[in-house]
């Protein structure tokens, strides 16, 4: 007998069961391998679902969908493709993709074209571009020698309105060419015109507006109005404060106003038949958030409030559900909700709630029948994706733009209350560290919404200045605190900070850090800060008075100096109005107290200030002057990193990466590793996490 062929296939089977028994085993061990967390990399390729409009039929739904660039792709913003996706069946086709910007999709009146605003070619202008609704090629509707703005469908079908700027005229070309093209500071201002255009090939647009500006408009029904919201100048503190609802005739060109809101406005809509428009708007001059519902008759007169008394939320958008019943979307805490009231006032009636569905959802967009709604949300695992909704119905999930986050470990997220000082309820929101054990302290992340004017929803809270999860992931607790002044809670909450620059407001956040002390939660030498623009002040007022408490704190496009602020910024009449309530000249001294350089030389706290060099609303040296305040007192750790070319919060990824990684970076370095506020700062060159391709 051959001891080979006898031998060898027993071999070959006993190999072959031990490598079975190995895969098995290495499947058995990969499956027990826990999942990653969400990681700096994961943070700057969310995709989320960033607009969606249903068509009038309510068959489909057009939607874009937001696609971050990669660091090694050439600076820019993200890109913003179309999808087209059934409302039955959620199936999408693509329309519109790539390295593009889409916005705005919005249907024709018979639902047989999309149109939409892109700026197609390099150094192209954006216009309005319309494609068939069952797929096709997209061709121009406008040829504007500036950039389309904003537009709307004629209720025809065959016409359409857009907003666009003044051009330049022939001589100040010339005078740009030859080196004289000055600035003539909030002077020689291009007024955002109205014009409208017939959509045959070779139509001339015609101009509806001159002298004002024109922000945002809606049709009548019967388009043979239009209602606009004008302001006297095209300046950004016109767009918050001075906005007025007018009716504009085409065929006269004439404008007449209809709405006499003492303060900020919010979007509007003609009623089904014509004769009335809902819109939403602040209460008074110093409420400083769009807040009520109101109606109005079409030809002017007294505006009735459909807001519910001492109503504890905020309205932020109004519709029509038919001619007696108006529609609005309002937060209340930290969840969004839809309701219904009657156009002649009376009891909401809520139709949609997110407490119960779980989700933030967005603007609603309804079929012509208000039958099927197509809206966006977000949930603690869902970035952002596109949902369907009919009345009486759950919400249906169309999308699952990142499919691989069922991959990831998530800390818990969950609403925290606790009384401030004084009394007052309190929220926000906790997250744990993703391997959370009961009964051990953890360091602690407070991240600071802007505004005020704004808050904490109880969604997705991660982002490339926030990154919550990613923190969460490496052992922290992080708390996003909606402190008094924030939305959602009503107009007596989001007045406490009326004329009281970090006083309650930021107490109230002091007092949420002592509270997560106090329940054995947050380790009390291990607490960092940050936040931009308003949560950037928070972060230099947290350095500065109430260093104690911070160790390490993150001041992004942030204040640190009241007077210059006030004096420096594009939005002075809406500081004025709605947060300082007086001139600088009667404040000086509450202005000077309340600025965070005032408290500079006490700071003990590891400072890392960031900021776009081209700010306009916070101006860069809010950025200079807590830093020289801080060098000049012998500060050991302060570092200051300018991002040029942005402005109020970064645009572009290259800046968009460093935020996140940097912030990342300082806290690890103080919190995590505990390293000393007066030893060594971390290393600057941090770009070795960028995913760059680098050469020495």
């Amino acid at each position: 007998m051959n001891p080979v062929r006898t031998t060898q296939p027993a071999f070959r089977r006993t190999a072959f069961r031990i490598a079975v028994a190995l895969s098995i085993l290495a499947i058995g061990l990969a499956a027990q391998q826990p999942a990653k967390t969400i990681d700096p990399a994961d943070v700057l390729r969310i995709k989320t679902c960033s607009r969606a409009e249903i068509s009038p039929d309510g068959r489909w739904i057009a939607f874009t969908v937001s696609v971050p660039r990669e660091a090694e792709e050439a600076p820019g913003g993200s890109a913003s493709e179309l999808y087209v996706a059934s409302f039955a069946t959620g199936a999408a086709r693509p329309f519109i993709t790539g390295k593009i910007n889409v916005s705005s999709p919005r249907w024709s009146p018979d639902g047989a074209r999309i149109g939409f605003l892109m700026a197609r070619g390099e150094k192209a202008l954006t216009q309005v571009w319309t494609i068939p609704a069952d797929g096709g090629e997209a061709v121009p509707a406008t040829s504007s020698p500036t950039s389309v703005l904003d537009f709307n469908w004629h209720p025809s079908g065959g016409r359409i309105a857009y907003i666009a700027a003044t051009p330049a005229g022939k001589r100040e070309e010339e005078l740009e060419k030859k080196g004289f093209g000055f600035i003539f500071y909030e002077e020689n201002l291009k007024h955002r015109n109205l014009y409208m255009t017939s959509l045959e090939p070779g139509s001339k647009p015609e101009q509806l507006t001159d002298g004002v500006t024109i922000w945002s408009f809606e049709f009548s029904p019967d388009g043979k109005t239009i209602a606009a919201a004008v302001s006297p100048r095209n300046l950004v503190d016109d767009s918050y404060m001075f906005q007025r609802i007018h009716i504009l005739d085409p065929a006269t060109r004439t404008l007449a106003k209809v709405s006499d809101n003492p303060g900020k406005l919010g979007n509007f809509a003609f009623s089904p038949d014509g004769g009335r428009i809902a819109y939403a708007a602040a209460f008074d001059r110093k409420d400083h958030a769009v807040s009520q519902a109101f109606v109005i008759p079409a030809r002017g007169g007294p505006a009735l409030n459909l807001t519910p008394p001492k109503f504890r939320g905020h309205v932020s958008w109004v519709g029509w559900k038919d001619d007696k019943t108006v529609i609005f979307l309002a937060e209340e805490g930290v969840w969004p909700t839809l309701s219904e009231v009657t156009a002649a006032g009376g009891e909401r009636k809520v139709v949609l709630n997110g407490k119960e569905t779980g989700l933030i959802f967005g603007t609603p967009s309804p079929a012509a029948d208000f039958k099927a709604f197509a809206l966006t949300a977000n949930a603690p695992q869902i970035p952002g994706d596109l949902y369907a909704w009919e009345p009486g119905k759950e919400m249906r999930r169309l999308t699952t733009l990142n499919p691989w986050l069922s991959d990831r470990l998530f800390g818990k997220q969950e609403v925290y209350r606790y009384k401030a000082r004084d009394g007052w309820d309190v929220e926000g929101l906790l997250l744990y560290p993703v391997k959370y054990e009961s009964g051990k302290r953890y360091p602690l992340v407070v991240f600071v919404h802007g505004g005020p004017e704004s808050h904490y929803s109880n969604g997705w809270v991660t982002r490339y200045a926030e990154p919550g999860q990613t923190l969460a992931g490496k052992g922290y607790l992080v708390f996003y605190p909606n402190y008094r002044a924030s939305t959602g809670y009503g107009l007596e909450f989001a007045a406490a900070g009326y004329q009281d620059a970090a006083g309650k407001e930021f107490d109230d956040i002091a007092d949420g850090i002592e509270n997560l002390i106090k329940a054995g939660l947050a380790d009390k030498d291990k607490v960092g800060l940050a936040g931009g623009s308003y949560g950037g002040f928070a972060a230099a007022w947290f350095s500065s008075y109430y260093t104690r408490l911070v160790k390490a704190a993150s001041m992004f496009v942030g204040i640190s100096d009241l007077v210059s602020k006030r004096l420096t910024t594009d939005i002075p009449y809406e500081e004025l109005y709605v947060h300082s309530g007086q001139p600088l000249e009667k404040m000086w001294d509450q202005n000077r107290k309340r600025s965070p350089i005032f408290w500079a030389h006490q700071s003990k706290t590891a400072v890392l200030i960031l900021g776009g060099a081209a700010d306009t609303r916070v101006h860069p040296s809010q950025s200079f002057e807590y830093y020289r305040a801080l060098k000049m007192n012998n500060h050991p750790a302060v570092r200051l990193v300018q991002y040029p070319g942005e402005g109020h919060g970064n645009a572009r990824q290259p800046g968009r990466i460093d935020v996140l990684h940097r912030q990342l970076q300082w806290f690890d370095w103080y919190l995590m590793d505990g390293k000393p506020v007066s030893g060594p700062m971390p290393p600057l060159d941090i770009s070795a996490g960028y995913g760059l391709s680098l050469k020495d």
